[in-house]
């Protein structure tokens, strides 16, 4: 991913007002821009808030999510990303949840996407970060390249969702 400056970032936002986008907190310290696909983060003054930032060709697209209350987790669940399809066990993974772009989401209706609950799906896809608590672990056969290419595609397709409203 490219860098992007904050202006950048808080511009990028489809589904929050200017306001609302000026009070997000960005992310704390160095960004490793060269391991992202896109940028997710939560926000460190609104702990049930999640961001996304993804790159596409007419620009980022931002969009705001809510994030589950923790809670307790059984040990035994299992779970996938609909992103990057990484396994997780117990929290790893979280349902996000969008409120759509203009008057659908100032009316309460919002999209779902299960996402890798710390939202660093780059990480997992290039071997950086691993699951926590996967006995078993599967190889796929494709190169990073196509493993990156599916993991934008499926969250541009979210983020797509999110814009139409």
């Amino acid at each position: 991913m490219e860098p992007l400056d904050e202006k950048e970032i808080r511009g990028s936002f489809v589904n929050c007002s200017k306001g609302e986008a000026g009070r997000i907190k960005l992310p704390a310290g160095p960004v490793p821009w060269h391991d992202l696909d896109f940028l997710g983060w939560t926000d460190p003054a609104a702990p049930l808030r999640a961001l996304l930032v993804v790159p596409g060709p007419d620009g980022p697209t931002g969009v705001v999510l809510r994030r589950p209350e923790p809670g307790k987790a059984n040990s035994l669940r299992s779970s996938m990303c609909q992103v990057c399809l990484t396994e997780h066990a117990a929290t790893g993974v979280a349902l996000f949840v969008a409120p759509l772009a203009g008057a659908s989401g100032r009316n309460g209706n919002t999209v779902g996407q299960y996402i890798c609950s710390d939202l660093a799906c780059s990480l997992y896809l290039r071997g950086k970060r691993k699951p926590k608590m996967r006995l078993v672990s599967r190889e796929e056969t494709l190169s990073l390249d196509e493993r990156v290419d599916r993991a934008m595609t499926n969250l541009s397709a979210f983020t797509d969702r999110v814009r139409a409203g």
